[in-house]
């Protein structure tokens, strides 16, 4: 019997417009408590741990301040669902790996209020097999611990697993839990930064990587 295999996705940045949405609350949130960050710093920091992001954007402040930004990142972030839109062919691409028998995963650490909401904007969810959020674990990317989770979560090994990601940080979990991965640029991370963080393969966009399919590591899950 064939072993289980899987596609995780991260999904901001990913498969849903929102990373420059995440740069504009964080920014908010650090003016309103009087941090000067330039937004350049905020961008290059998105999809890491919330908590190291704003340990490392906060220059180490104190905890209560720390969730304070959290919050306030929050509440900005959620008041601009209206701009959310799913990203160039991300339902197309869903459909694609789904229609080839593997197991569709959203391998994020989103909160659950966020993802909740990403996941109405995505309206993919009768393609997805499972999904993670920040309840699953402790510290996100670039640990590989969410990755793990997901692939447990569905029974797959990571030999049998790809990710798409558009961060270094999904790229450098992937690598350090041995699963195989993809960048995407649609999260304004350069395609050299991405290989270099370990990515297989960088494509524009989910319908960049549709039209290509054929030709990544997605394509060797139905062989092996």
């Amino acid at each position: 019997m064939r072993t289980q295999s899987a596609v995780l996705f991260d999904v901001d940045g990913t498969l849903v417009d929102s990373n420059y949405l995440h740069v504009h609350a964080w920014r908010r949130a650090f003016a309103d408590l009087n941090i000067e960050v330039e937004s350049w710093r905020i961008h290059r920091a998105i999809g890491m741990d919330g908590s190291k992001l704003v340990d490392l954007l906060s220059d180490g402040a104190p905890d209560a301040v720390c969730r304070q930004l959290k919050d306030l990142h929050s509440q900005y972030y959620l008041g601009s669902s209206e701009l959310l839109s799913p990203l160039p062919g991300s339902r197309d691409l869903l459909e694609r790996i789904a229609s080839l028998g593997i197991p569709v995963v959203l391998a994020t650490s989103a909160p659950e209020d966020e993802l909740a909401m990403l996941r109405r904007v995505l309206d993919c969810d009768d393609l997805v097999t499972a999904v993670t959020s920040s309840a699953d674990v402790d510290v996100a990317k670039p640990h590989p611990d969410i990755i793990e989770i997901a692939l447990e979560r569905i029974g797959a090994v990571a030999q049998r697993a790809v990710l798409v990601g558009d961060a270094v940080w999904d790229m450098q979990a992937a690598v350090r839990a041995g699963v195989a991965c993809i960048g995407v640029l649609s999260g304004g991370v350069s395609r050299g930064e991405l290989e270099s963080a370990g990515a297989a393969t960088v494509f524009d966009n989910a319908a960049n990587l549709l039209n290509s399919i054929d030709d990544t590591p997605i394509a060797t899950l139905t062989t092996r």
